[in-house]
């Protein structure tokens, strides 16, 4: 006879993730209790947290990979797993990608390269095209603006000199510092990347701006134009 899986009720109180959150705290409690508080119910063959961990199974443990999963893929992929599920999951990691673009210390300012990877990771990690974005910089590092150049394909985007130059201009910006994403997962520069950076570097020069940095990003890495001394100023 097929043994019946115990539901989360059944359990020892100490053993389920509410309560267990509420008598050691959120740090006691692993990824898959802290999902299975999320989506409250398995189904009628695994408990919540055996379905989540089926799920956190199904992506390497990874919680950024996690992340990049749809709606429709949480559905389709996972028994137990309904529209209003799969909305509490995406809601419930865009808020955590959000909370790491609001800390504070990230935004103060801009001192290397790691610092702008910082800013932009969050932004950027998850997404499947590409996006260039700028930070317009003042004269002591300091972050002035952050803003959304163009948003392109899965291969490349495209870089508007003219809105380039002129949100740098209006802001009064010292220096500016490119980012965009690779979907593909590699940080290596292309050759449309090499060109987009000189003809920044060149054209913000003339009107004596800096060209800082242009960071690629890809998965939990990046390339920098300017740790690998290819920047020209």
């Amino acid at each position: 006879m097929k043994k019946k899986t115990l539901s989360i009720k059944d359990w020892a109180e100490e053993d389920r993730p509410r309560e267990k959150m509420l008598q050691k705290g959120t740090g006691s409690l692993s990824d898959a209790e802290l999902i299975a508080i999320l989506i409250s119910s398995g189904n009628k063959n695994e408990t919540a947290v055996e379905l989540a961990r089926r799920i956190l199974r199904s992506v390497k443990n990874n919680l950024n990979a996690l992340g990049k999963l749809s709606v429709k893929e949480l559905i389709t992929d996972f028994k137990g797993i309904g529209e209003a599920k799969a909305v509490t999951i995406c809601a419930a990691l865009e808020l955590g990608r959000r909370r790491n673009e609001a800390e504070p210390n990230i935004r103060n300012s801009i001192h290397s390269s790691q610092d702008a990877y910082r800013l932009f990771y969050p932004l950027l990690r998850d997404l499947p095209h590409e996006e260039l974005w700028m930070i317009l910089l003042n004269r002591s590092g300091k972050v002035i603006e952050n803003i959304r150049i163009s948003q392109g394909g899965t291969s490349e985007t495209t870089a508007d000199l003219r809105i380039i130059l002129k949100s740098a201009v209006l802001h009064l910006a010292a220096g500016i510092i490119l980012c965009h994403n690779h979907p593909s997962g590699s940080t290596k520069p292309s050759t449309a990347d090499d060109a987009m950076t000189q003809r920044v570097a060149s054209s913000a020069k003339l009107l004596d701006i800096r060209l800082l940095d242009h960071i690629i990003i890809a998965e939990n890495t990046y390339y920098s134009y300017a740790d690998e001394g290819r920047i020209e100023n």
